[in-house]
């Protein structure tokens, strides 16, 4: 994940969910990713830092575990950026610029200038990432997908290139991961651009006051009338967050006017407050306490330094670039 500071919900249903379950599954690389949010922040770099630490403590109040798994900062592990240069001399021009999100980009983000060098290139960075580790799989939604498919084909350029005695990267696969559609308070997508969202960090309170103000069936004017879930923004939480007594309490209620849409926040409310106590419980630890955080980051660096560099080498050797002398003694 970029480095954009504390998490919604979004966050977490659309990936972080789902990571801490893989733990158990595979061996895990967890990357904040500072450096991809350079290409477009890179005017104000005063918040990069603070916003890594946050993302950070989100992960770990959310269940990432540095027993299981490799935690670190992009930028802290430097063999990112010299597999990068040297997968870009290889990587043909019109690879990157059909890239869907690159023209959507450019189209979406107003007020930024994107014609850069850097916002080209990133998704040959985002291909250094996965083949610094030799990764077999990168779990994704399906707007990712055109990403590890670039990096398919980079892979194979590369082999084709330099595996003169075998293959030096394996192409990874796309882990399709399920991500329930998450609506915002105003019942578009939930986004930071849109100011619509639910922190994991939001108190009670706050969560409450959210959900009160969220925009429901649209054609349930009155109270008397009769609802349906499943055209609701609300209706879409429950499924999300609710067990099943409380959904069959929302969709009778619902369907017949039986309850109001007050009472139907209250409850999916209710969820979202039992899902967040305990993350925000063990984020106060490492709040209280950065250093934790660090130590946990730079343990991590050190475990992404040795497995990015065994690449590394791996790279020199094939290109014909290995460091020191290799003549006869």
């Amino acid at each position: 994940m970029r480095s954009t500071g504390k998490l919604h919900l979004g966050n977490y249903v659309g990936a972080l969910q789902n990571w801490v379950r893989m733990q158990d599954e595979y061996e895990c690389f967890f990357m904040v990713a500072d450096w991809h949010a350079l290409t477009t922040d890179y005017a104000d770099t005063s918040r990069i830092k603070e916003n890594s630490l946050e993302v950070t403590l989100d992960w770990l109040a959310a269940g990432l575990d540095p027993e299981k798994s490799v935690i670190f900062i992009q930028s802290h592990v430097p063999a990112h950026a010299e597999l990068h240069l040297l997968l870009s001399m290889i990587t043909p021009l019109g690879w990157v610029e059909r890239v869907p999100s690159y023209k959507e980009q450019q189209e979406n983000i107003k007020g930024k200038d994107l014609t850069t060098y850097g916002f080209l290139g990133y998704p040959v960075l985002m291909s250094s990432d996965i083949m610094v580790y030799k990764a077999n799989a990168v779990p994704v939604g399906e707007d990712q997908v055109a990403h590890v498919e670039l990096t398919r084909e980079i892979v194979r350029r590369f082999n084709g290139f330099y595996g003169k005695s075998g293959d030096v990267f394996p192409e990874p696969a796309a882990l399709l991961t399920p991500a329930a559609k998450l609506p915002g308070t105003d019942g578009r997508k939930m986004s930071k651009s849109y100011g619509n969202t639910v922190m994991l960090t939001d108190p009670e309170p706050v969560v409450r006051q959210k959900l009160k103000t969220m925009v429901t069936d649209p054609a349930r004017v009155r109270r008397s009338d009769p609802g349906n879930p499943d055209v609701c923004p609300v209706g879409d939480l429950h499924k999300i967050f609710s067990d099943k007594a409380t959904m069959a309490k929302v969709n009778e209620g619902c369907r017949s006017a039986g309850i109001g849409c007050i009472e139907c926040k209250g409850w999916v409310a209710d969820a979202l407050v039992k899902l967040l106590n305990p993350m925000q419980e063990r984020r106060k630890k490492f709040e209280e306490n950065p250093r934790l955080a660090w130590d946990i980051l730079e343990a991590g660096t050190e475990r992404a330094r040795k497995a990015a560099g065994e690449t590394m080498d791996d790279v020199r050797a094939a290109m014909g670039m290995s460091l020191g002398y290799e003549g006869p003694k």
